[in-house]
């Protein structure tokens, strides 16, 4: 068997197996991954998150192998921080995760303003290079890269702020003005002329679909604390209500677990009580068919 050597290098340069070889390697660490979180509210809570980076020191000196310090970060919007190496972690204000933006005052008016500067950019880069204002060429382009990039993930950053919800529906409003023959109409009859619905229908679309996949559908077991079933023996309404929670901060309100609340309350039973997520969508355009 060979002698151990220090390892300078994550993968090892020059080795067509090197990649396989440091996925087996890393393979034996404890917790495969790069993020550690959880709700602290006593000491007793941030010595259970400390433990976490404790751990992860002791696989690394029985593995000989050394933890960069300098590319970790702690986002807390409270007091405390966490030790890795004897090293103090250092606090960031603010850090993108999975392309989300949050920072330590859990406001995501940043996030907003990102998404928004990211398509108007686009949709200027689409303005230029496109000859051709008809729907059939603008729409394509706006509904594939520039409207997922103002829905990925709504359900965790939706705006909280009117500013932030006029911010996000302004880059719609600038595509459907960009159509030959639909300049001179109001914004709510481009829709209408379009078929497409406003950001704010599709974000109240998106919490409720979420909100059914987590009490009946496919997260049904991951929601199961999520919601707090209403006891009532009320025969109006759906057989399905929630209840809402009381809170003390406002920004604990635009949270997805509280503000689907009142709108998934006030579906009908008919929606509440569909066998299947296609049906459900089928009946909750239904529903929201007013909405704009």
């Amino acid at each position: 068997m060979p002698k151990r050597r220090q390892v300078m290098s994550g993968v090892p340069q020059g080795s067509v197996l090197g990649l396989a070889l440091f996925n087996i390697f890393v393979s034996g660490i404890e917790c495969t991954l790069t993020k550690l979180c959880g709700a602290v509210n006593t000491l007793e809570g941030m010595d259970a998150i400390q433990r976490d980076p404790d751990r992860l020191e002791r696989w690394a000196n029985g593995n000989l192998v050394k933890f960069n310090e300098a590319k970790c970060k702690v986002l807390h919007p409270d007091w405390g921080n966490y030790r890795l190496s004897n090293e103090w972690i250092e606090s960031c204000p603010e850090e993108k995760d999975l392309g989300i933006l949050v920072d330590e005052k859990l406001d995501m008016s940043w996030q907003c303003a990102l998404a928004a500067q990211k398509d108007n950019c686009t949709l200027g880069c689409i303005k230029r290079s496109v000859a051709n204002r008809s729907r059939e060429v603008i729409l394509p382009p706006y509904s594939a890269p520039v409207r997922p990039r103002l829905e990925y993930c709504i359900q965790l950053w939706g705006p909280r702020y009117k500013k932030d919800m006029n911010l996000l529906e302004q880059v719609q409003r600038r595509a459907t003005k960009m159509i030959r023959g639909l300049e001179h109409l109001s914004y709510e009859d481009r829709l209408r002329e379009l078929g497409l619905f406003s950001l704010e229908k599709r974000r109240l679309w998106g919490d409720l679909i979420a909100a059914f996949q987590y009490l009946k559908g496919a997260y049904r077991k991951a929601g199961e604390g999520l919601f707090i079933r209403e006891c009532s023996d009320r025969t109006r309404g759906n057989g399905l209500k929630l209840k809402e929670g009381r809170f003390r901060l406002d920004i604990s309100k635009k949270f997805f677990t509280v503000r689907v609340v009142r709108p998934w309350n006030r579906l009908p039973r008919e929606v509440v009580d569909a066998p299947s997520l296609a049906v459900f969508k089928a009946r909750l355009d239904g529903a929201l068919g007013n909405v704009v």
